[in-house]
């Protein structure tokens, strides 16, 4: 695979250059990327539940808390501005990166020495010597953010690929290894340390560049207060999406946090490989487009259109079938989580469309607009965990699904008053793969419950093999679908396949 060589690392002239084939040639890098990922971790997931307890889960979940608390403020939201500038120069990334590599240090100081706190917090002693270790992994990783950044900006998502699933790779092959003798959580530790090492160490051989020393007067204070805006959403929205976590933690104790943490888990996962690569492709296209309305809505629409698709369908039948899947993948043992997992999934089918909100806003350089959003959520949000966890863990996800259902209008529509788009355009990209994702779900679980015995082993195959065959049939049948579909194909024939 081509490094990112320093001769074009600062060019900026060649990133409009066969935009769309890089798009799709990115895309479709990415999706492969993710399927080997999700493989992965369903793999690894399956193995350490066997080998591994809630308990477990639980206090890596609990210092999880505080070390993504840290993370957020790591990257203090650089890379996003590298990656959305329109023109960068060495002197400017040089800054950034010593800039990155400062906080990192600092940050990661500051994890070591609250490590007594966070086991007093929680009641477990364990917790500090956990906390103490993985505090070098996120000092590690704070090394290799402003090459990451220049890789996205160039799309070399192969590189990213390959980086990705080889560290991926090693975390779990060593975490399987500790857990199998006896390790316990440290198992999970060892895992996470082992994969910043690999990723480091491949992301500086894909990324060879050297950064100078500080200078002054480069320019660097816009890129500042952008990153300054996205790192303040990041902070609200990473307090406000673990407030469960502390919540549940706190009042319910570690079994409740090991089960409810891998209920979203589960959940989150594929979202996570279906939302991030789409989103990380959309960000440097809409950016080089943000001169361009017609296209940049053109573009706006084919992301929607294509994360609606990969996920809709897959969140519609974990909503429906939450039991069957729970038992599949983590045994009688974890049949608890398996309510809480299908009201997740009811938030997953439409949040992965309300994520694209901060594609358009940070892609538009609206990070203003981006942060007040970030606030209003993160309050509201709080707020539903709060009343929620009067009736414990489910009453937290279900006070949480009423809330993501209720803000989409509102925040949609201020959206659109800063960036080119309207609220009827985003529904015209995704009703239709909507409605079609709960009929053949609904056709699915109707079907099988008078064709097959609950308890067959079987049954989520059928289900699936249903629900797949009833979701392409709806496609297919509509002018519009078949038109959306047929364009695509056109532009992969006539942008990768036969270039």
């Amino acid at each position: 695979m081509e490094k990112l060589t320093n001769d074009i690392i600062f060019k900026s002239d060649s990133l409009n250059k066969d935009l769309l084939k890089k798009t799709v040639s990115s895309g479709l890098i990415t999706i492969a990327e993710q399927i080997i990922q999700f493989v992965l971790q369903i793999l690894g997931t399956m193995i350490l539940a066997r080998l591994l307890t809630p308990a477990d889960f639980g206090l890596i979940s609990m210092v999880a808390i505080i070390v993504n608390f840290a993370q957020m403020f790591k990257d203090a939201g650089l890379s996003i501005a590298t990656i959305q500038k329109d023109q960068i120069s060495p002197e400017q990334i040089s800054n950034l990166f010593w800039i990155n590599v400062s906080i990192s240090f600092f940050l990661g100081f500051c994890v070591l020495v609250s490590s007594p706190l966070v086991a007093l917090f929680f009641e477990k002693p364990e917790l500090k010597s956990i906390t103490s270790v993985i505090a070098i992994s996120f000092i590690i990783s704070g090394l290799s953010i402003q090459h990451t950044a220049l890789l996205r900006r160039h799309m070399r998502f192969g590189n990213i690929a390959i980086i990705q699933i080889i560290s991926h790779i090693t975390r779990l092959v060593v975490t399987i290894i500790m857990a199998f003798n006896g390790l316990k959580y440290w198992a999970l530790v060892g895992g996470t340390l082992s994969m910043s090492l690999i990723s480091i160490i491949l992301t500086f051989y894909f990324c060879p560049w050297v950064p100078n020393g500080i200078k002054k007067g480069t320019g660097v204070k816009e890129l500042l207060i952008f990153g300054g805006h996205v790192t303040g959403f990041n902070f609200i929205n990473y307090f406000a999406r673990n407030a469960d976590n502390i919540l549940i933690g706190h009042s319910l104790g570690a079994d409740a946090l090991g089960i409810y943490s891998k209920a979203y888990q589960i959940v989150y996962m594929p979202l996570a490989k279906i939302r991030n690569p789409i989103n990380a492709v959309a960000i440097p296209v809409l950016s080089s487009l943000k001169n361009d309305p017609k296209q940049f809505v053109l573009y706006y629409k084919k992301f929607v259109f294509a994360i609606a698709f990969l996920s809709m369908p897959l969140m519609s039948f974990c909503a429906l079938f939450p039991k069957e899947i729970v038992l599949l993948l983590f045994g009688h043992q974890w049949l608890a989580m398996s309510t809480i997992f299908g009201i997740l999934s009811l938030v997953g089918f439409i949040q992965p469309v309300a994520g694209t909100r901060g594609a358009l806003l940070i892609a538009f350089g609206k990070s203003k607009v981006y942060f007040t959003q970030g606030l209003i959520t993160g309050v509201l949000t709080v707020a539903s965990f709060c009343i929620g966890i009067i009736w414990g863990t489910t009453g937290v996800a279900t006070c949480y699904a009423i809330l993501v259902y209720s803000i989409q209008y509102p925040m949609f529509a201020m959206t659109f008053r800063h960036v080119p788009g309207s609220f009827e355009e985003l529904v015209n990209s995704f009703w239709y793969i909507s409605v079609i994702s709960w009929l053949s779900c609904f056709s699915a679980k109707g079907l099988i419950s008078y064709l097959i015995d609950d308890s067959a082993p079987l049954l989520l195959l059928y289900a699936c093999s249903i629900h797949i065959f009833i979701f392409l049939g709806l496609l297919v049948i509509s002018p519009y679908m078949r038109k959306q579909i047929k364009g695509n194909l056109k532009i992969l024939k006539n942008n990768y396949l036969s270039g």
